[in-house]
């Protein structure tokens, strides 16, 4: 108990009931190249329709990354993407009272300053993200209620702009805008002139509020565009009168505009593997982001090679890697499968080779897969490493992380018409033995993963995906149990309560059929003087992982008719 000074009564509450918390298994990660979008910043999708609305709708330049990551959701709903963009330096307002917008590689920008030829009076837009998607905005703005009738667009909204209530409170005279962007060329909505959006009565004056928010235009399509930033243009007023000015006895000039202009300049500019690493840099910090398979779509060997050294780990990284939490899925080059007819094996050997990676924390399959692209009515080759995370995803769903993804129960994709390759057993063999899952197309059984293979070189347990699932499971999950022992004193009592937190864990991972064995040891013979007095706490924690099958043998033995089946099977 507590010391107390005088007589009383105290009374405390010790809470013993911490348990092991269960863990995020089904979240991928991805870094591609799409149309639209944020770049260099995580964002959750969780469906296919989430995608688009977030990245836009694939094209010849971003299809395989699109379509990577729609066939991963096709089994899955939790998928954090980042986009990645050509050496950019974007400050997207990150501070919102900071009005500047830096603009780097300017060719990679979309934007425009309303009537140009007429001394920026009318103000400036620029796209909210970078790529050749852009080009289809347009904006219009009317500031002058006599201008209003004769506006394209009056009819979205309830009035002519005149004077807010807040700049007549204080003085101040015709702040009001009304903005509009729509889409000009419809490759946003595939409706040319499509209104996206609209931000009536909104403020000229940079202090105006509304219900306690900001009113003013460039705060309010910050805060709600999902399409545009506004950029300080040179000159807002025709007599010296700028826009952005506090609301205080100010009269803003009018500027009667009534036109709307397309927005213009934006360039797909191409990606670097530099892009795609600076991209995939945003999943490194497992402290800050929880991520479980890792899809890398058509990566280079250079973006593999940094996905696999320095995301998940190496076991030839010299870094050893830095997560150690999570799988990446990787495919061979679409050259190695595709149109490569007698040539498939002796590439994908080529390509492993190139690779030069062992890990158990990375899965290889044998290539890619045709399927329909509803967006532009064709059909494209997408690389198969987002069905294979999504399998795991599957698994996890109907099973356990720790069973295999493979196989006729848990093993077939999705939304795939045919393979560029399809290996026969002999084909099968040699790749498999190389670390390569293939994946087989069977008549009247469809398209199925038939290997459970990461790429770790060594024959050992690891060297199955269920089992490194399994431990992945077992260490984040005992790990963040045991983060409640910090602080706490190495004696018995700790050490007891550590033991008797993991071992119902470890029980119902058992039960569950994803170990056959296990023992926890935390006792003095781990935790011996010497790592007690350097402030350490020792667990050691055995496992006996559950093993897939990959082989069955079937005997047929024929007996004669009077042969009694317990004397054969006794003799067999």
């Amino acid at each position: 108990m507590a010391f107390q000074i005088s007589p009383g009564v105290n009374v405390s509450e010790i809470d013993l009931t911490t348990v092991v918390p269960s863990v995020l298994t089904t979240a991928g990660a991805f870094a591609g190249a799409f149309s639209w979008g944020p770049v260099g910043k995580i964002t959750l999708v969780n469906n296919e329709i989430t995608l688009t609305k977030q990245f836009g709708n694939p094209n010849n330049n971003t299809a395989t990354s699109f379509f990577t990551a729609a066939s991963f959701l096709a089994y899955g709903n939790n998928l954090s993407v980042v986009r990645a963009a050509n050496n950019l330096t974007y400050n997207a307002d990150t501070n919102s009272s900071n009005s500047n917008i830096q603009i780097g590689n300017s060719d990679v920008f979309q934007y425009t300053l309303l009537n140009q030829n007429n001394s920026n009076l009318y103000g400036a837009f620029m796209a909210r993200y970078p790529g050749a998607l852009g080009n289809s905005l347009a904006v219009s703005v009317c500031d002058n209620a006599a201008q209003f009738s004769s506006w394209a667009y009056a009819g979205y909204f309830s009035s002519a702009p005149t004077t807010s209530v807040y700049a007549s409170s204080v003085g101040g005279a015709n702040d009001e805008i009304h903005i509009i962007v729509t889409d000009a060329n419809g490759l946003f909505t595939g409706t040319k002139g499509t209104v996206l959006e609209t931000f009536p009565f909104v403020s000229k004056a940079s202090d105006a509020t509304i219900n306690g928010n900001s009113n003013y235009y460039k705060q309010v399509i910050f805060n709600k565009s999902q399409y545009l930033y506004a950029v300080d243009p040179v000159n807002y007023g025709t007599n010296g009168t700028s826009w952005g000015q506090t609301a205080a006895n100010t009269t803003f000039t009018s500027s009667g505009v009534n036109t709307t202009l397309t927005l213009s300049g934006g360039t797909d500019v191409a990606l670097t593997p530099a892009d795609y690493i600076n991209a995939y840099g945003q999943f490194v910090n497992k402290e800050l982001i929880d991520i479980s398979l890792v899809l890398t779509a058509d990566a280079s060997i250079t973006v593999q090679q940094y996905v696999l050294d320095y995301l998940v780990s190496s076991n030839q990284s010299p870094t050893t890697g830095v997560r150690a939490d999570c799988v990446a899925f990787i495919s061979p080059p679409q050259s190695a499968v595709v149109n490569n007819a007698g040539n498939e094996t002796t590439s994908i050997q080529a390509w492993l080779t190139s690779l030069g990676r062992s890990t158990s924390y990375a899965v290889a399959d044998s290539g890619w897969k045709y399927m329909y692209d509803k967006y532009n009515q064709v059909y494209r080759w997408i690389p198969l490493n987002g069905d294979v995370a999504g399998l795991c995803v599957n698994t996890d769903t109907v099973r356990d992380p720790w069973f295999s993804p493979a196989g006729f129960n848990r093993g077939a994709i999705k939304n795939a018409i045919k393979l560029a390759w399809n290996p026969n057993k002999t084909q099968r063999d040699t790749i498999y033995a190389a670390g390569v899952n293939p994946v087989v197309s069977f008549p009247g059984q469809g398209i199925v993963l038939f290997g459970d293979k990461t790429l770790q070189a060594k024959p050992s347990a690891f060297d199955r995906i269920n089992v490194r699932r399994l431990f992945i499971v077992l260490e984040k999950a005992i790990a963040k149990a045991a983060q409640y022992s910090l602080f706490e004193f190495n004696d018995d009592f700790t050490r007891a309560q550590f033991v008797a937190l993991v071992t119902p864990f470890l029980r119902d991972v058992q039960g569950r059929r994803g170990i056959t064995d296990f023992r926890v040891v935390c006792d003095t013979t781990n935790n011996t003087p010497q790592v007690i007095d350097s402030n350490q706490f020792v667990g050691d924690i055995y496992i006996k992982p559950a093993r897939s099958i990959n082989f069955i043998q079937l005997n047929f033995v024929a007996v004669g008719t009077g042969v009694d089946f317990t004397t054969v099977v006794a003799a067999v």
